[in-house]
């Protein structure tokens, strides 16, 4: 079961990861900017291309805002190549195979759906400040509207 999932003043748990494309990317690469880290279920799911999608629809403002947005997911490298390239994705998508970091987020949770419990990642986003504190976390996330209200918040910091 999930560890507790860290809060709104604690540092980021640390995170390397390979990502589509072929590097690996840490958040320490990006200390001094913001960061949006956010988990999603499964690639190429209806939930989880409309969050990909808004984000990227979104990049260039996140960007002039400072902004990195890194997706993170249990699929594979070559999943993630595929998604992004079918949606023309411009956000970074990070493998959590292994599923260390959503363990370390608290996002690997016990799930149910139609009267079956299984385990899964629970939707969530966490911005990282600059100083690499957590500044805001969003729980059980929906998707409509979500991207627009991570974006206010990271103009907010």
């Amino acid at each position: 079961m999930s560890q507790s999932r860290p809060d709104i003043g604690d540092i980021a748990p640390h995170v390397t990861l390979p990502r589509d494309g072929g590097n690996s990317v840490s958040l320490s690469d990006f200390r001094g900017k913001p960061v949006v880290l956010y988990f999603y279920p499964k690639d190429d799911t209806p939930g989880c291309t409309k969050e990909a999608i808004g984000f990227t629809e979104m990049v260039d403002a996140f960007d002039a805002a400072g902004a990195v947005i890194l997706g993170v997911s249990k699929d594979t490298v070559a999943k993630h190549e595929k998604f992004s390239a079918k949606h023309g994705l411009k956000i970074a998508l990070l493998s959590d195979a292994e599923g260390d970091v959503c363990e370390r987020y608290g996002v690997w949770v016990e799930k149910n759906m139609y009267g079956k419990t299984y385990m899964g990642i629970e939707r969530a986003t966490f911005l990282i400040g600059a100083d690499g504190k957590i500044a805001r976390v969003w729980n059980k996330v929906k998707v409509a509207g979500h991207v627009e209200e991570v974006l206010e918040a990271v103009k907010a910091l």
